[in-house]
Parts: C-alpha cells; structure tokens; sequence
C-alpha cells in the first residue's frame, strides 16, 4: 500500500524524550497506518478505519 500522502501524527500522551511511540495517519481514503516512530522509514501496518475505532475503543475501556 502507498503511504506517500500519508499525514503522521504522534499521541498527544507520548512523551518527547525520545520514547516508545507510534505514530498514526488518518487522512487516506479508506485506510489507518499506523508506525513506529523510531524507525519512520520502516513497515507500517495499515487498517480498515471501522476496525482502528474498535481497537481504540477496546483500549479506552481496559
């Protein structure tokens, strides 16, 4: 999947020292990438936006 246009944003509860964070993108249509900010230049993972709110909606509740 092409990335190119893919806007990264960081979690505003990352730290900026340099942690452990992933960064997301979520203005391609149909599409949520999700990487690792250490290596910015590696794989990402990609989901269906419906499957990346119920991830996160997992998340919130545990």
């Amino acid at each position: 999947m092409d990335l190119t246009g893919a806007i990264w944003h960081r979690s505003t509860r990352s730290s900026g020292n340099g942690g452990d964070c992933v960064e997301v993108a979520e203005n391609l249509p149909g599409v949520v990438g999700v990487r690792d900010s250490k290596d910015r230049q590696g794989p990402a993972l990609t989901f269906d936006p419906q499957a990346w709110r119920s991830f996160l909606t997992f998340v919130k509740r545990h």
